[in-house]
């Protein structure tokens, strides 16, 4: 019971958790700098297909964000496991801090069976390259692969697509 009286007086106070000593202000810490001062880097995002897969589709704000004042007029999609290929897309950008992906997005999503539901995961390569992963209304991914021995898609305008293996 003395133990108890001391500690409701406030004597004994010093020592353990919240006190002065040892762990507090000591200036080395292990923990991780909080995240306001962690660098933004937004390599890696993904879209649900909501409306007509395709038209234009927006970006994650976040995505243009990080891309604020490069602002290219043009991006290049490559299928993840489809050969070197690179889809040239023409991008948008609103005046409001909005990104789409416009003309040229039809060609890439025809050939890859983008439909509603479906997730598109990108990651930026740098160089205005994404590499993109689709998955589809089963939440997997769909796998692709080329018999196309040319990657260069600008000289023609047929879509050649990417075949999903069944």
């Amino acid at each position: 019971m003395a133990s108890t009286s001391r500690t409701r007086t406030g004597r004994g106070r010093g020592r353990g958790r919240g006190g002065r000593g040892r762990g507090r202000g000591s200036g080395s810490s292990s923990l991780p700098p909080p995240p306001s001062t962690l660098p933004l880097i937004i390599e890696e995002f993904f879209i649900v297909v909501y409306e007509d897969p395709l038209v234009k589709k927006e970006l994650p704000k976040k995505f243009a964000d990080y891309l604020d004042g490069q602002e290219p007029a043009k991006v290049y999609l490559r299928a993840a496991d489809c050969g070197p290929r690179l889809w040239t897309v023409e991008v948008l950008f609103d005046g409001q801090g909005r990104m789409y992906l416009d003309k040229g997005w039809e060609k890439f999503a025809i050939a890859h069976g983008v439909d509603f539901g479906w997730f598109v995961h990108f990651k930026y390569e740098g160089d205005d390259v994404l590499t993109v992963k689709v998955f589809d209304g089963t939440m997997c991914r769909r796998y692709y692969y080329s018999d196309d021995e040319d990657s260069d898609d600008e000289s023609d305008d047929d879509v050649k697509p990417c075949i999903h293996p069944l």
